[in-house]
């Protein structure tokens, strides 16, 4: 009779909650930056972003989630950093007191060997990989997604549930605007809302006369955003500065509103913690 009891009492018990969503709990609001495409800054946009709105005093997380070209530790200065394990799992790296960051690259005991993976095993890395890092409190989570719209982002953002919103980011080129659309459409099927689109290296300023040079064309941007009625958070001029402060990893103490780039960046982030306030 008392094992009966007991078998109904098992019954009645309430399955245990997934481990990504109890890691996930805690943050607020999960941004994901994505692009249709490789080498258009989509990993300068996500740094920045992540170390501007923790300059603002919010809690953020960076997740470099881009297994095979991870850039994000670069950019901060941690390449040979490694995450410790407490007993919630990997403690990201901390950066500042309001930000902290973690990528794959982190967990690799060779940084310049390729990752040959496949699909399975790669989807596979992917979800054990953000179930076991423990975030804690946060008001912004980062996510920096492979670029492209195929299994790996797929993956990550149908696993990190009630995606806050996308930053499409791309630049003025026609055939960067082409997976322009194609980002859109994807965050669309995924019912995760555009918050805007960034253009990057939209143009570069003379040295001599101080006026912008349009190097790549322009208003493709602005027609992608009619045609899909999704707002340009901003243009961001190319700035040799930008790559020198990444290359150094001083991204999150370098990058200030002084600098022309800096001042552009500011409006973007304006624009993120005004998005569904």
């Amino acid at each position: 009779m008392t094992q009966n009891i007991q078998s109904a009492a098992d019954l009645l018990k309430k399955p245990e909650e997934p481990k990504l969503i109890r890691n996930m709990r805690a943050i607020k609001k999960k941004i994901m930056v994505m692009s249709g495409k490789g080498g258009v800054g989509k990993s300068t946009v996500a740094a920045n972003l992540a170390a501007r709105l923790a300059e603002r005093g919010h809690k953020v997380g960076l997740l470099d989630a881009d297994i095979h070209g991870p850039s994000i530790p670069k950019m901060f200065g941690i390449e040979d950093q490694r995450p410790t394990v407490d007993e919630n799992g990997i403690v990201p790296i901390s950066i500042t007191e309001n930000l902290s960051v973690m990528s794959v690259a982190l967990l690799l005991e060779d940084r310049d060997a390729p990752v040959i993976w496949r699909g399975p095993a790669k989807m596979a890395a992917i979800k054990q990989f953000l179930e076991d890092v423990s975030w804690g409190k946060l008001d912004y989570l980062i996510v920096d997604l492979p670029p492209g719209t195929g299994d790996e982002p797929l993956s990550i953002a149908q696993l990190i549930e009630k995606m806050e919103g996308a930053v499409v980011v791309t630049t003025p080129q026609d055939v960067a605007l082409v997976s322009v659309r194609k980002s859109i459409k994807f965050a669309e099927i995924l019912k995760v809302p555009v918050i805007g689109i960034v253009e990057n290296m939209s143009g570069i300023i003379c040295p001599h006369c101080d006026e912008m040079i349009d190097l790549f064309g322009k208003g493709g941007v602005e027609k992608a955003s009619t045609d899909f009625n999704v707002p340009v958070l901003g243009e961001l001029p190319m700035d040799p500065k930008i790559a020198e402060i990444e290359d150094s990893g001083k991204v999150h103490t370098d990058i200030n509103e002084e600098m022309l780039w800096g001042k552009s960046f500011a409006t973007i982030v304006d624009s993120i913690e005004q998005f569904k306030k």
